[in-house]
């Protein structure tokens, strides 16, 4: 079993894809905070809009997603809408992909 580590959750949910835009939600910069304590994963995380229809569907795949990680016994997944997201947000690669750099 490796260290459960901010770097390996990250590359976790890059598996998670919103339905909608086809890309991660790490690229995207929907993860706000990734607490680690002992072997429960507590994730901050928001949508690109409030009335986004896909919020189940993205929460409950990060959820998943945590939990299927070597190490992590439970998880949650907190989503905020504050501060609103931005496609500033996104990582360059994101940027690139829809156009914005």
């Amino acid at each position: 079993m490796s260290e459960v580590t901010e770097d390996v959750v990250k590359e976790a949910l890059k598996d998670v894809i919103d339905p909608e835009l086809g890309y991660n939600i790490v690229d995207l910069g929907l993860i706000y905070g990734i607490t680690i304590n002992d072997k429960a994963v507590d994730i901050v995380m928001t949508m690109t809009t409030p009335g986004c229809p896909a919020t189940d569907y993205i929460r409950e795949g990060t959820h998943q997603r945590l939990l299927a990680i070597d190490g992590v016994d439970d998880a949650n997944v907190n989503v905020v809408w504050s501060p609103p997201w931005e496609p500033a947000m996104m990582s360059e690669d994101a940027k690139r992909y829809f156009g914005f750099a």
